[in-house]
């Protein structure tokens, strides 16, 4: 029973509705369709901007996704540089001459094994060593320490690597930190080196 008398208050709600747009359509049927089909218009467009956010998103989420599979180790692989520095660092302090053979020989060979080892394992995930020596300054992948005054370089070249600098696929992970040439004539006017104090 109580259905039908909600059934009964719905149909009438409605009639009174349709009868009104009936009326409309009949006294002048060419200004509703004019209506409908603007409104047709404008549903189209909304969903066409929808469907386009819905896919930038798509798109946004699949970027990121793939970012993070690229990028995940870079705060660890940050670490790590260190010890390659640490590495490098150890075979360049012992001279030639005192290599010779035995015991110090193993030692700087297993020490050099482990660097490249270490190198080989971040090419795997992406990390390139950056060497720029002689290469023109780029303030993007380098980090200039000193400026020399040399009359056989160009200004801007980078004459000393103080330490190398790596990316990660095609973001930089660590700037070389490297030595610049400047013109001979433009010094501290004592022909001595000039420092960059920030570092």
């Amino acid at each position: 029973m109580t259905e039908t008398t909600e059934d009964k208050s719905q149909t009438e709600i409605e009639t009174p509705q349709s009868e009104a747009v009936d009326t409309a359509a009949m006294s002048d049927p060419e200004a509703v369709q004019a209506e409908l089909a603007a409104e047709v218009a404008a549903l189209k467009d909304r969903l066409l901007r929808t469907m386009a956010e819905m896919e930038n998103l798509r798109k946004r989420a699949e970027r990121d996704k793939q970012d993070a599979g690229k990028y995940a180790v870079s705060s660890f692989a940050r670490d790590l540089l260190n010890v390659s520095d640490n590495l490098q660092r150890a075979l360049q302090s012992l001279p030639e001459d005192e290599i010779g053979e035995g015991s110090v020989k193993v030692f700087v060979d297993g020490v050099d094994m482990t660097e490249r080892e270490l190198l080989r394992a971040f090419e795997k995930v992406g990390i390139r060593k950056i060497e720029p020596m002689g290469e023109k300054f780029d303030h993007n992948f380098h980090e200039a320490m000193f400026e020399v005054p040399m009359a056989d370089q160009a200004p801007g070249t980078i004459i000393q690597v103080v330490q190398p600098g790596y990316v990660i696929h095609d973001r930089l992970l660590r700037a070389a930190r490297v030595g610049v040439s400047r013109a001979a004539d433009a010094n501290n006017g004592n022909g001595e080196p000039r420092v960059d104090t920030r570092a």
